[in-house]
């Protein structure tokens, strides 16, 4: 029982750190080398936009979109990339937004890099508008490894009991 609990204990892990690490795309004058996260955000959540681009080490290089202000981006020490923090108006629209890129002089536009979904309305308990069908994905995914881990202590304190 211990090898079984050892080795979910290690699948969990591993599915946790696999899914959480970030994607590296190269640049090469490519918009794919933008990376948003997350990449579905409510109105006024705060994105993170990185870029794997020496170019954008540049002073004075930014990042922006309609959804929210023109941002200086900033370099990350001992590596080619930068990072810039930005907070989604709270007036966005509902949508996909495009972030472009201006570094040295040159122009990147990501095309549909992150999408902004309706809050909450209050009084319907938030079921006509906020969840994707990414989230309800995720939530019934929780929701069932939930009742597998719980119905895993229940066996296995009966065996348990029984011994």
């Amino acid at each position: 029982m211990r090898r079984f609990r050892a080795l979910v204990v290690s699948a969990v892990s591993a599915a946790a750190v696999g899914l959480a690490a970030p994607s590296a795309a190269a640049w090469n004058d490519d918009p794919d080398g933008i990376t948003v996260t997350p990449q579905v955000i409510a109105r006024g959540g705060q994105l993170t936009i990185s870029a794997d681009a020496p170019e954008c080490r540049v002073p004075g290089s930014t990042v922006e979109s309609e959804a929210f202000p023109r941002t200086t981006l900033q370099p990350i020490p001992g590596s080619n990339r930068v990072t810039a923090t930005v907070r989604v108006f709270n007036n966005a629209n509902r949508g996909s937004y495009d972030v472009t890129a201006r570094c040295d002089g040159r122009t990147f536009t990501k095309r549909n890099a992150f999408t902004v979904i309706g809050g909450v309305q209050g009084g319907l308990g938030g079921s006509t508008t906020g969840a994707a069908g990414t989230d309800m994905l995720v939530g019934g995914g929780l929701v069932g490894a939930a009742l597998l881990g719980g119905s895993l202590v229940l066996r296995h304190r009966r065996a348990e009991s029984k011994a």
